[in-house]
């Protein structure tokens, strides 16, 4: 009789650990690890399960430093021999977020899968068992060996680099709006449709939180730009529009920042699409590489934010950054 692999199942809150409290008539964490995998029925049957419980807070209450302290947390549990893979679960409102951190950090080729839940237990078609199902049977998969950090929810394995959740409601909330997933998990077996091409690792234990993210509208200005820069602000992420451009009163903010050195990422406030010098306006993605700022490819604002975070947890030189963002894509 083949030996069942074992799974450490990491417990961080969200969703999945909440019921409904009757006194305020909303969702808040109660339940811990033990209680919740008791609904998880038949899993022994495929793996055999360590419950370790790391925390208890809902997905907005993540912080940069507990996210470092949760990797070294984990990197622990992929050290010991008798560990296959690890699966976090987590409040699915930052879920993409941590999930990107770890997959930044994580050097290990054991599998990590991230998974949480998009309604309670107080609810009906209660999907955090289904959940957690998916992400043991994906960890115990010797095809999510080596593809870095995985997020699975709805029976969809997505790559944490790529995914990002969409919809406020739906199960199936996170997508990866590039390429697709990577696979699915069909009859308790992780199918892949595709493999990992390129992934990027930037070897840190320090991580500096004071990186601000603005979103570019019409008519903006530089007022909060300065702001960020003249108040200890140690890099700035813009959600530019389109392929990379901001509002000419914006462009005066960025301007300023670069002249103090501060780092500022481009990426678009667009779903999809990486962006790109094309124009050649003022406030365009030309004026906005000629000042030196970084071009984030097709990361969304919050991942941008949480590469930029790590990347000054590393390194303070620009080239440095630089090259975490744009090496490979492009040049």
């Amino acid at each position: 009789m083949t030996k069942k692999k074992k799974v450490a199942i990491v417990f961080t809150g969200g969703t999945i650990s909440m019921t409904v409290d009757k006194e305020i008539g909303a969702a808040i964490p109660t339940l811990s690890g033990e209680q919740i995998m008791s609904m998880v029925t038949n899993i022994d049957k495929v793996a055999e399960i360590e419950v370790l419980n790391f925390d208890e807070i809902p997905g907005p209450h993540m912080t940069p430093e507990r996210m470092m302290e949760l990797k070294d947390y984990v990197n622990d549990l992929l050290i010991r021999e008798d560990i296959c893979g690890v699966v976090i679960t987590h409040g699915t409102d930052s879920l993409e977020e941590t999930a990107y951190f770890l997959d930044l950090t994580i050097t290990s080729i054991k599998p990590v899968i991230v998974t949480g839940a998009m309604r309670s237990s107080s609810e009906l078609g209660y999907d955090g068992p289904s959940n957690l199902s998916a992400a043991v049977c994906t960890a115990i998969s010797d095809d999510a060996i080596g593809k870095g950090v995985l997020i699975v929810l709805n029976n969809e394995v997505l790559l944490a680099s790529e995914a990002t959740k969409t919809n406020t409601l739906s199960l199936n909330t996170f997508k990866s709006l590039t390429s697709g997933p990577l696979g699915i998990i069909d009859c308790n077996e992780l199918v892949l449709y595709k493999d990992v091409v390129n992934r990027s690792i930037i070897d840190t234990d320090k991580v500096e939180s004071k990186v601000a993210l603005f979103k570019s509208g019409v008519g903006m200005d530089d007022e909060l730009i300065k702001f960020a820069t003249d108040n200890g602000y140690k890099g700035i992420v813009i959600e530019a529009m389109g392929r990379g451009n901001i509002p000419p009163k914006m462009y005066e903010g960025v301007k300023y920042a670069r002249e103090k050195d501060i780092p500022v990422v481009i990426v678009s406030r667009c779903h999809s699409g990486r962006v790109f010098d094309s124009y050649g306006y003022l406030g365009s993605g030309r004026d906005l590489k000629n000042l030196g700022c970084i071009f984030g490819g097709e990361l969304p604002g919050q991942k941008a934010r949480i590469k930029l975070m790590l990347a000054l947890g590393k390194t303070n030189d620009l080239d440095e950054i630089k090259d975490f963002f744009e090496k490979g894509i492009y040049y």
